[in-house]
């Protein structure tokens, strides 16, 4: 993210500012051996001024093949010509006629061929021996030279006028008193440093202000208001090894700097024009480069409004939204489609004080549910009074029909300050890093339902006893995962966070929180409870209890050191240590657990959410199938079920299941099929023709192989050298087609795929064309005609489909 409130996960493919282009300098350029220059002395076109240090340079340049001739700043040890400050944007001089001077008022100015004025710095501040001095922080100033050398005695300055690049120390945000707009502007194209329409601004209540990436008036990121200890909406600013972060909200100054705890480390914040982001930026030596550290908006959720008004947006693999507590989607229709932009609208009608009527139909009051971990609503539609508590808060908003949330401004201590919210609650976000908590009101009828709710927890408890888990008490698991400290965050799923944890005995568990807006993790934890706390197997996630307090419902898990299979195959340095023996040994181990679910269990068992993610790693690299919430079981002689909602995860689903519902344990053999090409090539189904820049989907794109008879051209570059099997590498490769094919039918059930691959003899079925899943259309060549038919909240969305 991009902010100093300050921001700017993760898109490696994210373009760089304009300014970090390479300047074509089209004439040789000779530096001075100062850094100062005072009245009546010039720099012309081909020389260049440089700081005390050497960090920066001053000079004459020009972009690409143009004639046009700009003043500007750049870094001068670093081979790729960064550009961080222009002088004269919009007025380039044609030709190499350029003159930077100081002028008989003292002030720096630039003239073209004919002598008139360009660019200046226009100060009416008088000095008696002006100088101009180009800092290694970057900051070209006037000064008084008789002056002490002091940023309050600044003539003028360029950290006051930033173009698209923030350097440290430079000031974001407002002097309220001189009326000076600290903001960055992105340049209007790649040859063209005048101001295009990107904006990255500070805005709002001068105390508890926010960050903005704007093109023109539309919002595309927004940080969160500052609360005295952060931004909600970026918990990367919070305290790190590379960065400082200040700031100063007073009523007078509105802004924040950041600073470099290590001088050797080079990093700037550009905001680029053709996506509306903003970026840190970080310089690798060793690759000669400039690296991404932090991006904003750096994910779908990120993206300004995403799940419209009233809903969460909260980011696993894919950006899903939800409705908040009190509401439901406005167009179901819609909602169930992704299309999330109408939001959210109440279930109930708040029971506004207006009288005894409201109270006979009500019974009640509205009272208020707490939301943390989000990022707070945006704060154009509300205001701030600083002198009242909390709890006068609440009474505030009780009082005002038109309130519908709350919370502290300033989080520090016991908190202070009150911040209303009116109307709708936008670009709310889960951020599990926040520590402010939002006050949303609701209903007496939405408090009715609660607690229905909860007379439905204690009936899971009865059945969780009935199950013989063990039941932990919320008490050990807070103190097991330090109260669900960030640190212990192992990642976040479709139905809420996992944690690890340490019992007091020393065992390590992994605790999986449900969600508590969802009723979806109710469902979860009884499937998880009644169905896999009776299975048994070696590739098999076991389960070791779980705990229901109140709303908190908590499933504890063995802990896997390793973590999952995808943040090992997909992880360029981790996929060297899973060699081609282990991995073969993880695909037949897979097979092995799916073949206990299908047959060899009590009752056959469809898992319909297999996927890397979803297989979690012991110390010695064995693979257990994990997350058994969207699990279902067969009896007798059932051989499929249909569902009208479709729950899985994009890239793994099969067609029947993605387009009528249909599942059955030939659609987990899909999926197992995708696994084995995604082990075998170490590239994502999701995602792959964008990432490999081709128009194949990862199965279309093995079945060319096959059909060339390149097939080994799949295999994962990093192996190198670690398979000598290629019969072995060959048999997977077919078998994981086999698997994937269009017809159930024509997939063979989970015994024959153990058989197939524990048996070096016989010859395999050649595998049909994958149809449908041949191959995909980006998005910008063509717009999805086939749209997913339901929804669930867990992590699930549908590829474009492309009859051949």
């Amino acid at each position: 993210m991009c902010s100093p409130i300050m921001l700017c996960d993760e898109k490696k493919q994210m373009a760089i500012s304009f300014s970090l282009i390479l300047s074509i300098f089209l004439f040789h350029t000779v530096s001075f051996a100062v850094n100062t220059i005072g009245l009546f002395q010039s720099i012309r076109d081909g020389t260049t001024m440089v700081s005390e240090g050497g960090v920066f340079e001053l000079g004459f340049f020009s972009l690409g093949k143009s004639k046009n001739r700009y003043v500007g700043i750049w870094y001068r040890k670093i081979p790729v010509r960064t550009v961080v400050w222009v002088a004269n944007r919009c007025n380039p001089i044609n030709g190499s006629s350029g003159l930077l001077t100081m002028n008989g008022t003292g002030n720096l100015v630039l003239l073209n061929h004919n002598k008139s004025v360009v660019w200046s710095t226009s100060s009416s501040k008088q000095a008696k021996k002006p100088i101009v001095q180009l800092l290694d922080s970057g900051n070209l100033i006037l000064r008084d030279e008789e002056v002490e050398n002091l940023e309050t005695n600044y003539l003028w300055q360029s950290f006051d006028h930033p173009s698209d690049t923030l350097l440290p120390e430079m000031k974001f945000g407002w002097d309220l008193r001189k009326g000076l707009n600290w903001k960055l502007s992105g340049w209007k194209n790649w040859d063209d440093p005048c101001p295009g329409d990107s904006s990255f601004v500070l805005v709002g209540h001068e105390n508890y202000p926010e960050a903005h990436v704007r093109k023109g008036t539309t919002i595309y990121w927004r940080s969160g208001p500052w609360n005295g200890v952060g931004v909600s909406g970026a918990p990367e600013l919070g305290p790190n090894q590379l960065f400082d972060h200040h700031r100063v909200y007073n009523g007078i100054d509105m802004y924040s700097r950041f600073s470099l705890k290590n001088r050797s480390i080079i990093s700037i914040v550009v905001l680029n024009e053709t996506n509306n982001v903003c970026q840190r930026l970080v310089w690798m030596e060793g690759e000669r480069r400039w690296r991404p550290y932090v991006s904003a908006p750096g994910n779908d959720c990120d993206h300004y409004g995403h799940c419209g008004a009233n809903g969460k947006c909260v980011i696993s693999e894919t950006a899903v939204c939800q409705c908040l507590e009190g509401f439901k989607p406005k167009s179901p229709e819609k909602w169930d489609l992704w299309d999330w932009s109408e939001g959210c609208v109440r279930k109930h009608p708040l029971n506004c004080k207006d009288g005894d009527k409201d109270k006979e139909i009500f019974g009640a009051d509205d009272d208020f549910v707490i939301l943390d971990g989000v990022k707070m609503p945006d704060t154009r539609n509300s205001s701030v009074n600083e002198s009242m508590n909390l709890k006068e808060c609440r009474v505030k908003c009780l009082n005002d029909c038109s309130c519908v949330a709350y919370s502290n401004c300033d989080i520090r201590g016991e908190g202070k300050g009150c911040r209303i919210w009116y109307g709708d609650l936008m670009d709310i976000r889960q951020i599990s890093a926040s520590e402010q908590e939002l006050y949303i009101r609701i209903p007496a009828l939405e408090l009715e339902n609660r607690r229905r709710d909860k007379k439905a927890t204690q009936k899971n408890r009865a059945k969780v006893q009935d199950s013989e888990l063990s039941l932990f008490s919320l008490a050990t698991i807070s103190a097991a995962t330090d109260n669900f400290s960030l640190k212990n965050k192992l990642g976040e799923g479709g139905f809420g966070p996992v944690y690890k944890g340490t019992l007091a005995d020393g065992q390590e568990i992994a605790v999986k929180r449900l969600s508590l807006s969802s009723q979806q993790g109710i469902t979860e934890l009884e499937n998880e409870v009644m169905l896999v706390a009776k299975l048994q197997h070696r590739n098999l996630i076991k389960l070791l209890g779980c705990c229901i307090h109140e709303e908190e419902k908590l499933l504890v898990y063995e802990y896997m050191p390793n973590k999952s299979l995808d943040a090992v195959i997909f992880d360029p340095v981790q996929s060297k240590l899973l060699e081609w023996p282990k991995r073969f040994q993880i695909i037949c181990d897979i097979a092995r657990g799916l073949q206990y679910l299908h047959q060899d269990s009590r009752l056959r068992i469809v898992h319909r959410d297999l996927k890397a993610s979803n297989i979690l790693l012991d110390k010695e690299m064995n693979p257990k199938i994990s997350d058994f919430g969207m699990a279902k079981t067969f009896g007798g002689d059932q051989t499929e079920g249909k569902t009208k909602k479709v729950a899985g995860t994009y890239g793994y689903m099969a067609p029947e299941y993605a387009f009528t519902g249909l599942f059955s344990t030939k659609s987990d053999v899909f999926s197992f099929g995708i696994m084995v090409l995604e082990i075998i090539s170490g590239k994502r189904s999701t995602g792959f023709p964008r990432e490999n820049n081709v128009g194949l989907t990862l199965i279309g794109h093995a079945w060319t192989l096959l059909k060339e008879g390149k097939p080994f051209d799949l295999i994962d570059v990093s192996l190198k050298d670690s398979y000598d099997n290629l019969h072995e590498v060959l048999r997977c490769i077919i078998v994981g087609l086999l698997c994937v094919q269009q017809c159930p039918l024509d997939r063979p059930d989970i015994s024959s795929v153990v058989l197939m691959l524990s048996s070096t003899e016989g010859k395999l079925l050649q595998p049909k064309p994958p149809g449908y899943f041949m191959e995909t259309y980006s998005q910008e060549r063509h717009q999805a005609s086939i749209k997913p038919r339901s929804f669930s909240k867990n992590n699930m969305s549908i590829t474009t489909f492309v009859g051949r």
